[in-house]
């Protein structure tokens, strides 16, 4: 889809579709008034006579008639005028959307960004409505045989400024949105892959693939015997039960200045996770092929920051395996030597996350990189902890810990801060190696974290776990593709 700021709408000539928004008490605002004025006060009528209640998300498709500006208006309800703010703006968007999906409207102009938002300045107005867009058009990669829904027309949406300022901000707001968009996508893609196709193997070559779409970014991916080289007795240890060879993929994106420290970001790629010997209950394990949504993220993150052409380094690191119980899987009680020297006593083969995680991060280190930040779908009990709404946060370094709670907070991608710290690595204490993998029932989303800090020492390292927030369940069941919005406004805060 293609995104443009215009300042003159006559100048561009008719669209397929006007939207614009009304809120609760019948108020109109800019665009609504000045259209409700050609159209002999239709709006304020809709209003007055109950057809349409502004109600936030009510939508209402009227045609124009020939001459008008558009050939058709959508309404759009804002709620109550006191209480239009962000959420409420994604909200409207968002109703937007599915109703021009339903038109024939191959383009449409957007005024709503014209309203006033506390907080929100048109450049980040412009870029929720370029992310809700893009979002919207997004489409499962499904296997099914039967035929596929035409394609919808809608390919050009305009955003309507007050001004040439105003349009040079949204201009940027769009662009910064649009790539945001398919950097989610092409995370959204992997994760919705069933695990039969989106194997470790896979997840390499689509890595190289971005290195050939973008020469901003190098790719390598190590395979199984390089991997032993290196050392990663815990990567390996989950490895070993699959059919399914590892990989550790490396994308190196060199926007920055070539001595600049770039940022790690480590993604868990664990492509099925069927929890090993400690096998998960049949319930919901059709969903562990999600387990790969931190390395999807990173990956897509790479993505999006390259089409922005973003002044940094940054390189994304991950660790992909499958975890399946065998006669050559770890066991409860085996003990593995870690990258970094460290012995492990697995205790749960089904807490594997952290155990590919430690040797990804301890592999960071050969670019001493100016902050470490992993991504995984680590615990069930961060869904405990924060439901499926906020991401799990924790963090070495409480300056990065407030970077990326205030990205979260822009991107609408929020992570809530959790502790770590030696109280939890008591609970990890093995009678047989440095630590256990596992630490009891009790905090278990800060247990995990302090394992992981234990590998991250002298980093400016955080951790988001993302169990909650990478995918949904139900008659919605796919990838959300967060935490692909909060990293990339970090890193464009990094620059």
């Amino acid at each position: 889809m293609e995104f443009m700021a215009v300042v003159d709408a006559k100048a561009r000539g008719p669209s397929g579709c006007a939207v614009i928004g009304l809120y609760e008490n019948g108020e109109l605002g800019l665009a609504a008034r000045q259209v409700d004025k050609q159209l002999d006060g239709l709006i304020t009528n809709l209003h007055g006579s109950g057809d349409f209640a502004g109600k936030l998300g009510d939508t209402l498709m009227l045609p124009l008639p020939a001459g008008a500006a558009a050939s058709r208006l959508l309404l759009i309800g804002l709620g109550p005028r006191a209480s239009f703010a962000r959420k409420q703006f994604r909200k409207a968007l968002q109703s937007a959307a599915q109703a021009l999906s339903k038109t024939g409207a191959g383009d449409a102009l957007v005024y709503l960004a014209l309203e006033p938002i506390a907080e929100l300045d048109m450049q980040y107005r412009a870029r929720i409505v370029s992310e809700v867009f893009s979002s919207h058009a997004y489409k499962i990669p499904d296997l099914k045989t039967s035929p596929k829904p035409k394609a919808r027309p809608l390919t050009t949406l305009s955003l309507a400024t007050a001004d040439a300022r105003a349009a040079k901000a949204a201009a940027e707001g769009l662009r910064i949105g649009a790539a945001i968009g398919q950097g989610m996508a092409l995370a959204r893609d992997l994760a919705n892959l069933p695990p039969n196709v989106c194997t470790p193997v896979y997840l390499g070559s689509r890595a190289l693939q971005l290195a050939k779409e973008f020469p901003s970014i190098r790719t390598k991916v190590l395979d199984e015997g390089a991997i032993r080289a290196l050392k990663m007795g815990a990567f390996l240890a989950v490895a070993q039960g699959s059919a399914q060879p590892p990989r550790l993929i490396v994308c190196e994106y060199r926007g920055g200045k070539k001595n600049a420290a770039p940022v790690c970001l480590v993604g868990k790629g664990i492509t099925f996770d069927s929890g090993g010997i400690s096998l998960k209950d049949p319930p919901g394990m059709d969903e562990m092929k999600f387990d790969m949504s931190g390395g999807a993220a990173v990956l897509g993150t790479v993505r999006a920051i390259a089409e922005l052409k973003l002044p940094i380094n940054v390189v994304a690191i991950v660790a992909a395996a499958e975890n399946m119980p065998s006669g050559t899987a770890v066991k409860p009680a085996d003990i593995v030597t870690t990258m970094s020297g460290q012995t492990v006593e697995i205790l749960n083969t089904d807490a594997e996350g952290r155990l590919v995680l430690c040797d990804a991060i301890t592999y960071s280190r050969r670019y001493k990189p100016a902050a470490v930040v992993d991504v995984a779908t680590l615990t069930g009990a961060c869904i405990v902890a924060l439901g499926n709404h906020v991401s799990g946060l924790m963090s070495n370094t409480p300056s990065l810990a407030q970077e990326l709670e205030s990205a979260g907070m822009r991107a609408d991608d929020r992570a809530w801060r959790l502790p770590i710290g030696e109280d939890y690595v008591e609970q990890l204490k093995s009678n047989f190696a440095d630590i256990a993998n596992v630490g009891g029932r009790e905090g278990g989303a800060c247990t995990a974290a302090s394992f992981l800090g234990k590998f991250a020492k002298d980093l400016l390292w955080a951790h988001l776990d993302v169990a909650g927030t990478a995918w949904l369940s139900g008659a919605q069941k796919g990838s959300t593709g967060r935490p692909v919005p909060l990293l990339v406004d970090f890193l464009i805060h990094r620059t």
